[in-house]
């Protein structure tokens, strides 16, 4: 069984289990034995049980009688849960989940830096300071840098003080940490921290405009930065991003 630092075995079959049918180990619509699951992770049948109970809260499986446990459609899924979010993210994501989040990305972020400017604190101000700092410092390491333009991002959500809007950050969140990884990990990539302080500084000075404009700029910078690694792989013979699984 495939081991995850710092959860119990419950919590280790959700994630395994979890992966696999986001990955399309079992198509939508097909019917899985939960006995093979005790025997392919080597777990007990309560364990399973409670996993595929969690599964199920995710839209991700149905368990009926007679019909047994079977894989619901796609579209029945919970696709903002955090953890399918980072289960889609997490290995090799798909050309379609990078556009769909991008996409989220554009129309979230400069509404939110819109408000952002116009309700920002000390304290929302001080926070994006750090992250920015951080940013700074991380240099070459890529999880640092990751970290930090995330904490950079959730402060600016944040700082719109508007709850539904800050629980977007989760969607946020899996865009940034999908496109970081692919991007600094392949260390190309453009200074994103001129851009980050033109936003830090549009929101300080409380104009809306100006900080709408710097995160559009931001997220084009960001997309031609993905792009950028995707055409050197496919230029180099690697396997490019695969397509959505059906």
């Amino acid at each position: 069984m495939v081991t995850h630092p710092g959860r119990g075995l419950h919590g280790q079959a959700v994630e395994e289990l979890g992966r696999r049918i986001i990955r399309g180990d079992y198509p939508p619509g097909s019917v899985v034995d939960p006995a093979n699951f005790e025997a392919e992770l080597g777990v007990s049948k309560t364990v399973v049980r409670e996993a595929l109970r969690v599964l199920a809260s995710k839209g991700l499986l149905e368990s009926k009688q007679k019909r047994g446990t079977t894989i619901r459609p796609r579209a029945d899924w919970n696709l903002l849960d955090s953890d399918l979010l980072r289960w889609q993210g997490s290995s090799a994501p798909t050309d379609g989940f990078l556009g769909d989040l991008a996409e989220v990305r554009a129309i979230v972020e400069p509404a939110g830096a819109r408000l952002a400017a116009a309700r920002r604190t000390a304290a929302d101000l001080h926070a994006m300071r750090q992250a920015l700092t951080a940013m700074a410092a991380a240099d070459k390491d890529a999880e640092a840098m990751v970290e930090a333009d995330l904490a950079f991002h959730r402060a600016l959500l944040d700082a719109a003080h508007n709850e539904l809007l800050s629980r977007m950050e989760v969607v946020i969140e899996a865009g940034l940490r999908v496109r970081d990884r692919i991007v600094h990990g392949a260390r190309h990539f453009s200074d994103s921290i001129p851009v980050h302080q033109e936003l830090l500084d549009a929101v300080e000075a409380g104009d809306p405009d100006a900080a709408v404009a710097a995160v559009e700029s931001l997220l084009a910078q960001a997309s031609d930065d993905l792009a950028a690694v995707c055409a050197s792989q496919d230029t180099a013979g690697a396997d490019p991003l695969p397509k959505e699984v059906p």
